[in-house]
């Protein structure tokens, strides 16, 4: 069952970036369009799917949102330590290694990560996820822009992404768990969530738009592609659940969150090339081959860590 559940998402993602391939082919994408939808995605649909993770029926227990928390932001510090040192091993174009950092230290969360975790762990572990995914969100447009535009040994924090549309979202989430507000009117919620379901086939279409552009043997990657591939998706997330283990995290969230981490490479980094005018190329190629790799490596991470 687990397996035809990641089928059946792997087949919707790799349908809408075909869909997005095409619409370049045929002059419908490109260009300074493709630049507009990545800028309106992450500064409006993006903090509306953020806000609308927190507008759900079903609420967790207070006393395990800190430990939620703390668990997802010392995740996110492990996963900076990684990618700021393993692309110094086998990246040696400097302007380069930042690419690589984002790859090593994003996933996929919301696409493909939420309903993974569902299949596997059940229902209830989604809200589990969505506050684990918090850090991801504000690291993301920290450190993640930081390593697409700063470069490798440029370090320069924009205090501005602090209050951008994302964080700002981010608060809001945030205080609704906190403050365990269910009354939010449907007449907020509903647009709020219609407007952030835009953002994820949104940025798979800029990934097949992106793709349209490319020599297949781009596509394809290179042999830093299937390296990184590796370490993303098998290495770096044992690695975090035997570091977890170590220190006696709660069972539950360790196994979450390591699937979480082990999803392909998050959509957000081609966004972020086209939003500050990077070639995307080597982003895309990560992007594509760990997204058709993690049909095998998802099952096998599940399998080892539900066993141990």
């Amino acid at each position: 069952m687990i397996f035809t559940d990641i089928l059946s998402q792997m087949i919707t993602l790799v349908l809408i970036v075909l869909g997005g391939f095409i619409a370049s082919k045929t002059n419908i994408m490109g260009g300074d369009f493709d630049r507009r939808l990545s800028a309106f995605i992450i500064k409006f649909t993006c903090p509306c799917l953020i806000a609308a993770s927190a507008m759900g029926d079903v609420m967790p227990q207070r006393e395990m949102i800190l430990p939620l928390l703390g668990a997802g932001f010392a995740t996110y510090a492990y996963l900076f330590a990684v990618a700021s040192f393993l692309p110094l091993l086998f990246v040696k174009d400097k302007n380069l290694r930042g690419m690589y950092s984002f790859m090593l230290m994003f996933s996929n969360v919301g696409f493909m990560g939420y309903p993974i975790v569902a299949a596997i762990y059940g229902g209830e572990s989604v809200f589990y996820a969505c506050i684990l995914n918090i850090p991801n969100t504000v690291t993301v447009f920290i450190f993640g822009v930081y390593f697409i535009v700063g470069g490798a040994g440029k370090i320069k924090f924009d205090w501005s992404v602090l209050y951008c549309p994302a964080m700002v979202a981010c608060y809001i989430a945030i205080a609704i768990v906190a403050f365990n507000i269910q009354s939010i009117p449907s007449f907020i919620s509903t647009p709020v969530k219609l407007i952030g379901n835009i953002t994820i086939p949104g940025s798979m279409l800029l990934i097949g738009s992106s793709m349209a552009h490319m020599k297949r043997r781009q596509i394809l990657g290179t042999p830093k592609t299937y390296i990184m591939t590796v370490l993303h998706l098998i290495v770096v997330p044992l690695g975090l659940f035997m570091l977890s283990d170590l220190v006696g995290m709660d069972r539950q969230i360790s196994l979450i969150n390591t699937m979480l981490i082990a999803m392909p490479v998050a959509s957000f980094g081609t966004m972020f090339c086209l939003n500050y005018g990077k070639d995307e190329t080597h982003m895309v190629q990560g992007t594509f081959v760990s997204t058709f790799l993690s049909i095998i490596t998802i099952p096998l991470i599940a399998s080892i860590i539900n066993s141990l």
